[in-house]
């Protein structure tokens, strides 16, 4: 039981990278300080389903590893 969770974990965790790693980015510095137009902007498409799965995968992320620590 112990190394597929383990497995699971090193799984979530790679495509949680993945997940975070092809998200945009933002428009650094410049929403703080005024410039740069508009900072806010609808999710749409494919940047939509990244957002969303990087949260499912967080979130499973922590439940395995919970489950790992009391197991």
């Amino acid at each position: 039981m112990q190394t597929i969770l383990t497995t699971s974990q090193i799984i979530i965790s790679i495509g949680l990278i993945i997940t975070i790693l092809l998200q945009q980015r933002g428009s650094g510095g410049m929403g703080i300080l005024g410039g740069g137009g508009s900072s806010y902007y609808k999710k749409r498409g494919f940047e939509k389903i990244l957002f969303a799965s990087s949260i499912i995968l967080a979130s499973l992320f922590l439940i395995s590893s919970f489950l790992n620590l009391l197991i």
